[in-house]
């Protein structure tokens, strides 16, 4: 996984088609606006396993969820 650090209005580009820019800081909570093509699905990645689990994909899913839910348990802030 590539940790960044950005600041506030600060962005990071994925690909050529993906800006992700950080729109506000608020204690623990982050604010960020994605602008990317209309083709391009954005979910957070709650919504994403349940449509996976819908789908069917729920193994390829689960791993993005706990990969995602590891990441913030070192970074301490693990939803509960």
């Amino acid at each position: 996984m590539l940790v960044l650090t950005r600041k506030l209005n600060q962005s990071i580009m994925i690909g050529d088609d993906i800006e992700l820019t950080v729109l506000s800081v608020d204690g623990s909570k982050v604010r960020l606006g994605i602008q990317a093509p209309a083709d391009v699905p954005v979910f957070r990645t709650e919504i994403y396993v349940e449509i996976q689990r819908e789908r069917g994909g729920a193994g390829h899913a689960q791993d993005v969820g706990s990969e995602v839910e590891d990441a913030l348990r070192e970074l301490g802030t693990a939803p509960e």
